[in-house]
């Protein structure tokens, strides 16, 4: 496609990660075309916990998708030579590599038919009145310019520092402390089938089987230091890791804060963490991301996309609420030293968030 011509298309979902293309497969299921624009080229990776909640692994199975990974019955939170454990109510969770959970949806994207393109867009112009569509001024990897596009409803799925929330006029300023992940493999057979959840004095530590031989590691908090000394506040799981090979790179994600000030806009729908996000503490991006994108599709295909702004509060609010209360109530040192003994002490309670974790939106 050269640069002068125009492809035309109902939906066009910008970013091409796993929530992109789980939207491109809802629009196709209901009769759209759809184009996806992604310029990073094979299976992406990211920092990410690896970690799908049952809630995920039920919706990507509903769109045929069925990664390999490790089932993950539960979570247990460590501290100190303590523990807690509490199981998922509604079915197996399951560690899945980032990149094994994307080359599974680009192949299903693929089967579907959908085209994607390797364009970054850099411009958005939308018109109003009957027949508005978007047009969509793009460019390559190496930033020469791009067709432009059109579009009925453009798709924002470009991540947490969004392009399209930001020159669709959606961004809301930042709020509040900020905090950040990082996350690497270790060539070590997983020791348990729970997403294990290593509480610091200074941040968390999530650990997450997705092979028979290998483990990811993520670290977040507050504090911008590198992984190994991150690793520093978790001295059991730091003594358990003794000796592992390093078996993959660090990535780093943040800030993890963002705001939207609202979700849609002339024809333009902020899905997944572009909509914004709080924190990656309950391990429910996937999940949630997925409901984001079932629900924007089913907005548009019913001609009402205002009403996903109200879709969107309903798929969110719970996650909102829980993680931004363990964020902000476990910020005093004293707190992070009781949350796992108060969590062992109120099994029930504890077993009812992470039943709240494992529903299915």
């Amino acid at each position: 496609m050269s640069a002068s011509e125009v492809l035309a298309t109902d939906v066009l979902v910008v970013g091409g990660g796993p929530v992109g293309l789980a939207a491109a497969l809802y629009a196709a299921r209901a009769g759209r075309s759809v184009v996806v624009l992604e310029p990073r080229d094979g299976a992406l990776d990211k920092a990410c916990g690896e970690g799908l909640m049952p809630g995920a692994v039920t919706a990507l199975s509903a769109l045929g998708v069925d990664p390999v990974g490790r089932p993950l019955t539960g979570i247990r939170y460590v501290r100190d030579g303590r523990c807690a454990v509490a199981d998922f109510r509604d079915g197996a969770g399951r560690g899945v590599r980032r990149t094994t959970l994307h080359q599974a949806l680009r192949d299903a994207v693929a089967d579907a038919g959908v085209e994607v393109l390797p364009l970054a867009v850099q411009g958005l112009e939308q018109t109003a009145g009957p027949g508005a569509r978007v047009t969509v001024l793009t460019r390559t990897a190496s930033r020469d310019p791009g067709p432009p596009l059109t579009a009925g409803y453009v798709l924002g799925a470009d991540g947490l520092h969004s392009t399209v929330r930001r020159l669709a006029g959606l961004e809301a300023p930042p709020r509040g402390p900020q905090r950040w992940g990082q996350r690497r493999h270790y060539g070590i057979p997983p020791w348990s089938d729970h997403v294990e959840v290593h509480w610091g004095a200074h941040g968390e530590a999530y650990v997450t089987p997705v092979a028979d031989d290998l483990v990811g590691v993520a670290v977040l908090g507050s504090r911008r230091l590198g992984f190994d000394a991150q690793l520093d506040d978790f001295p059991q799981l730091r003594e358990r890791l003794a000796g592992a090979a390093e078996a993959s790179p660090v990535r780093g994600a943040g800030p993890l804060r963002q705001r939207s000030a609202r979700r849609v806009g002339s024809h333009v729908l902020l899905v997944g963490d572009a909509s914004g996000y709080v924190d990656a503490l309950t391990g429910e991006g996937i999940s949630l991301g997925l409901a984001h994108a079932r629900a924007a599709v089913a907005a548009l295909v019913a001609g009402r996309p205002q009403t996903y702004e109200w879709s969107w509060r309903r798929a969110t609010w719970r996650y909102a609420v829980m993680t931004h209360l363990l964020v902000q109530g476990t910020r005093p040192h004293w707190a992070r030293r009781a949350i796992v003994p108060a969590a062992a002490a109120a099994p029930a309670v504890f077993a009812a968030a992470v039943g709240e974790l494992g529903r299915t939106r």
